[in-house]
C-alpha cells in the first residue's frame, strides 16, 4: 500500500506539469475565431464604404499626425489634440481618486451630515449623463468661479467619475475583516490613524486593479469634453473633418490611438491583479 502511495506522489509532479502545460499552450483556435471577426469587421465597413461611393484617402492622414520640416518633426492637430487629452485625463485622474476617496470616507463615517452630503452627490452624479453635467458646470459653475473651459472639463470629469471611484475605494475598505477594526480600538488608535495605517494601505491594495480599469473610462469619456469646444484629439477630428470631409480615416484613426492606450492600461490592469492578489 504505501509502495503504491508512493508511486503516486511521485505521479503528481509530473501530471500537474502536463495539465499546466494544456493550459498554457497558445489557444490557437481564439486566435482564429478572432482574426475571422476583425475580417468581418473589415469586410463590412470598406463594403458600406463602396457601396457609398466612398473613395479612402488615408494618404493624406500622417499630415495632421505629424510633419517633418527642416529636419525636424511638429505634432500635427490630432497629435497635439492628444496632449489635451492626456493632460486632461491626467489631471482628472488625480482629483477622480481625491473625490472618491473623501467621498468613501464621508459615506463610512459617523457624521449623518457627512453621509447625507456623499449620498445626495452619488445620486446627482451617477444618475444624470455626464454630458449634462458639463453642460452645467460650464455654463453656471465656471462663470461664478471664475475658470476656464478647460478646468471645466476636468471638473465635470473628475465629479463624475469619482462618484464612481468612492464605491470601489468603500468596497475595498468594508472588505476588510472587522477584527481589525477591533484590534485598532484595542490599541487605543483613533480613527485617523486607524485608516492612515492599517485600514487604507490594505484597501488601496485590493481596489488599485478597479481603480485602474476606470481611469480607461475617464480616458474615453474624455471625448464628450469637446462639445464644449476644449480642443482635445475628437474636437480636432470635427475641425479636420468639416474641412477635408475625410470622415472614415480620421473617425478611425482617433479610433485607433484611443484603442492603444486603452488596450494598454487593460494590460496594466491585469499586470496589477496579478501583482497585487488577494488570497482571502
Amino acid at each position: 500500500m504505501n509502495n503504491g502511495r508512493t508511486q503516486n506522489a511521485k505521479l503528481l509532479p509530473a501530471i500537474a506539469e502536463k495539465r499546466f502545460l494544456s493550459t498554457s499552450r497558445v489557444p490557437y483556435k481564439d486566435i482564429v475565431i478572432y482574426l475571422f471577426i476583425m475580417a468581418g469587421i473589415v469586410y463590412i465597413v470598406l463594403r458600406g464604404a463602396s457601396e457609398q461611393g466612398y473613395h479612402w484617402q488615408w494618404y493624406r492622414i500622417p499630415q495632421f499626425l505629424y510633419t517633418h520640416k527642416d529636419g525636424s518633426f511638429t505634432l500635427g492637430p490630432l497629435l497635439e489634440g492628444l496632449k489635451i487629452t492626456l493632460h486632461i485625463t491626467w489631471i482628472s485622474m488625480i482629483l477622480t481618486y481625491v473625490i472618491g476617496l473623501a467621498t468613501a470616507l464621508l459615506r463610512l463615517s459617523d457624521s449623518i451630515i457627512g453621509r447625507v452630503v456623499a449620498r445626495l452627490y452619488l445620486e446627482v452624479a451617477r444618475n444624470t449623463p455626464l454630458i449634462v453635467q458639463l453642460f452645467f458646470i460650464y455654463f453656471v459653475v465656471a462663470p461664478v468661479l471664475g475658470i476656464d473651459r478647460l478646468f471645466a472639463a476636468i471638473l465635470a470629469l473628475s465629479l463624475f467619475e469619482g462618484a464612481y471611484a468612492s464605491e470601489i475605494y468603500r468596497s475595498g475598505i468594508v472588505s476588510l475583516p472587522k477584527g481589525q477594526w477591533e484590534a485598532s480600538h484595542s490599541l487605543g488608535l483613533t480613527a485617523f490613524d486607524t485608516y492612515r495605517k492599517i485600514i487604507l494601505p490594505q484597501a488601496i491594495r485590493r481596489v488599485l486593479p478597479p481603480l485602474t480599469s476606470q481611469t480607461i473610462s475617464l480616458i474615453k469619456d474624455s471625448s464628450l469634453v469637446s462639445v464644449i469646444a476644449v480642443y482635445e484629439m475628437t474636437m480636432q477630428a470635427n475641425a479636420i473633418v468639416a474641412e477635408t470631409f475625410l470622415t472614415f480615416e480620421v473617425y478611425f484613426t482617433i479610433a485607433g490611438i484611443y484603442l492603444v492606450i486603452t488596450v494598454f492600461l487593460s494590460q496594466l490592469v491585469a499586470l496589477l491583479e496579478r501583482k497585487f492578489k488577494v488570497h482571502h
